[in-house]
């Protein structure tokens, strides 16, 4: 039996996975450029190698979406990469006056924003039956969720951070326990 709401259901998911593909592929790139500033604003060695490596995760995520979006016949909408990317360079230069803490907690809260965008991805694609691309959708929910922690574990104990949780909203996750 035919039912037209099920047909109506499945493209607008579609459609809403196409749109959250698109703003998460502009995302990466504004996440990418800022970290590339921020990176080399950062004094301490250890630092800036992670900031170096998650700007290269960020590259690399933005070729997958890429690919998840041609497979559904998806494209990146030019107005919004070129707005993120104008975003991008605006947050990576006020990485070199803002200070340390700023960045630091900007970019653990962009990564938490990421999170639940790849978490409403996964669950978009799952419904839509394309299992050929939950393990990449899930290993960028994996590397985000990386992100939030790493981020979140430089400025737990920061004074600055009750204010920042106040006005900004984020918290860092929790600390992983280590044995």
């Amino acid at each position: 039996m035919f039912n037209g709401d099920v047909i109506d259901d499945h493209d607008a998911n579609r459609q809403r996975l196409i749109r959250l593909l698109q703003d998460a592929h502009a995302g990466e790139l504004a996440a990418a450029l800022a970290y590339r500033a921020h990176w080399h604003s950062l004094r301490h060695p250890d630092q800036r190698d992670e900031v170096r490596r998650i700007e290269a995760a960020e590259w690399h995520h933005r070729a997958e979406v890429a690919d998840v979006l041609r497979h559904l016949n998806g494209r990146p909408r030019p107005r919004r990469e070129l707005l993120m990317r104008i975003t991008g360079r605006f947050f990576g230069a006020l990485c070199f006056v803002t200070g340390w803490f700023g960045p630091m907690y900007a970019a653990g809260r962009l990564e938490g924003m990421n999170v639940c965008q790849y978490e409403t991805a996964l669950e978009l694609a799952r419904g839509l039956e394309l299992a050929g691309w939950l393990p990449r959708l899930e290993a960028m929910l994996a590397e985000e969720e990386r992100h939030e922690q790493w981020f979140g574990d430089q400025i737990r104990h920061h004074r600055l951070l009750p204010v920042a949780r106040f006005f900004l909203g984020w918290s860092p996750p929790p600390a992983i326990a280590t044995a």
